[in-house]
């Protein structure tokens, strides 16, 4: 450490400033290096035969004889289909039903005006600080007495609303200037009317960063749905990837198995690939860090 400081404190501050972005690009290429070998890893397991033996599945190099009968082995095996069904279905009505709350929400703190809205808003953002395994006993709880156990609408219940997305929502919507709000209010407009054709339009980069949080997290959800859901036609893809692994575990199928985790990361990892620009911009417009 002593010599790498003096060597940079003895160096004229132009040449500093020309090694130092080369010595983060090449941490940041280090890391995304590290964090693609496990995919890798994915990708060569799906694709070696089980001819190699268990040995082989140490091996990140690719094998002489790919195949994709593991692939096809794990479709046929494992519900696949209907575990992604139920992930999309489960996804999907969290996400509305999260748009409604937290621009209602974030509306309400944002522009409106009422006794205790400052401490109110406080505690909602306590939420940010609970742990969510503490809060799955009294909402599966909650669940069962509404008759929602073993049901999608049972998983998607307790995430209706969102404290994190209150709060984005709050910030990009004070962000708006007043003076449209009260163009819209010379010309008549309402309450809906306003956030519908103001504050949700120019809002649009939030609502998508917001999107892909939500989504991000709920499809990789694996504890609440397991507590929740005991039919197997209702589990998602988290579930029944846990399963279907318990099951090809006990036959040491290791290629199967990776095939079969393969498909799972898959869709989100092929949505992040295409839509690449526009989820970073959708970052850096709503200010996520």
């Amino acid at each position: 450490m002593s010599r790498l400081a003096s060597l940079f404190g003895s160096a004229p501050l132009a040449t500093r400033r020309e090694i130092t972005p080369k010595l983060g690009f090449a941490l940041v290429l280090l890391l995304a290096l590290v964090w693609l070998i496990p995919l890798l890893w994915l990708l060569v397991a799906s694709m070696r035969p089980p001819s190699e033996g268990i040995n082989s599945m140490a091996v990140l190099l690719p094998s002489a004889s790919p195949t994709l009968d593991n692939i096809s082995d794990a479709w046929s095996i494992g519900d696949f289909p209907r575990y992604a069904l139920n992930t999309i279905i489960i996804c999907t009505g969290i996400l509305v039903m999260q748009f409604v709350t937290v621009t209602l929400a974030g509306f309400a703190f944002a522009r409106l005006s009422f006794k205790g809205k400052t401490l109110i808003f406080h505690l909602f953002l306590l939420q940010l600080m609970l742990v969510p395994v503490l809060l799955i006993v009294p909402n599966l709880t909650l669940v069962a007495k509404l008759g929602l156990y073993d049901t999608l609408t049972g998983v998607m219940l307790p995430f209706f609303a969102s404290a994190f997305g209150t709060f984005l929502m709050r910030q990009a919507f004070e962000a708006i200037p007043a003076e449209l709000e009260d163009a819209a209010l010379i010309d008549g407009a309402g309450v809906l009317q306003r956030i519908r054709h103001i504050y949700v339009p120019l809002s649009l980069p939030s609502f998508a960063a917001f999107a892909i949080v939500s989504v991000t997290s709920h499809w990789n959800d694996f504890l609440w749905p397991l507590m929740v859901i005991n039919s197997p036609d209702k589990r998602p893809l988290t579930v029944g990837l846990s399963v279907f692994t318990a099951t090809a575990e006990g036959t040491q199928a290791w290629g199967t198995i990776a095939a079969g985790t393969l498909m799972v990361i898959a869709p989100l990892l092929i949505t992040f690939l295409v839509f690449q620009k526009r989820f970073i911009s959708s970052f850096l417009t709503s200010g996520i860090k």
